[in-house]
């Protein structure tokens, strides 16, 4: 059986967008620094990583939409961090975002990766932020350059 499967090494060719969500930014600016961190560790060229923010994690699939179509992007890691609080808010946001990023992952056949957290408190947030539970964005960034090495096995 021929096993395909990506490396976790990028040639330092790959252009690549991390789409943050400024809202909770105590967060997701942590989400962030963790995965430009493992863009470099997997061997990314800095010049070639770019940061597109957006105002919350709603806005992240039109930003998708709109990165992916102009062709200046070989794949997004998307960031973000949704927090629950007292009302239904919270179901809205994180279940749009997640469908919003899914659906456009799917129309541009692109690798996407989901680093956008879906909390029901602060600390949870901050655990999964470089604390206890490690860093989401940094697994988030670590899974897309996988992706991007099997894409380019499949062609």
């Amino acid at each position: 059986m021929k096993i395909i499967e990506g490396k976790l090494a990028l040639s330092g060719k790959e252009r690549v967008l991390i789409i943050n969500a400024r809202f909770n930014h105590i967060i997701t600016d942590r989400l962030v620094e963790g995965a430009k961190d493992a863009f470099i560790r997997h061997g990314g060229d800095e010049k070639n990583l770019s940061l597109l923010l957006v105002p919350g994690a709603f806005e992240i699939p039109l930003a998708l939409e709109k990165a992916l179509s102009s062709g200046k992007f070989d794949a997004v890691c998307c960031v973000g961090a949704v927090i629950r609080g007292s009302t239904p808010h919270f179901d809205y946001v994180s279940a749009e975002v997640a469908k919003g990023i899914a659906n456009v992952s799917l129309k541009h056949g692109k690798p996407v990766t989901f680093g956008v957290l879906t909390t029901d408190s602060i600390e949870q947030a901050i655990e999964r932020a470089g604390s206890k539970a490690g860093n989401k964005g940094f697994e988030a960034m670590t899974g897309l350059v996988e992706l991007i090495s099997l894409f380019d096995g499949l062609k």
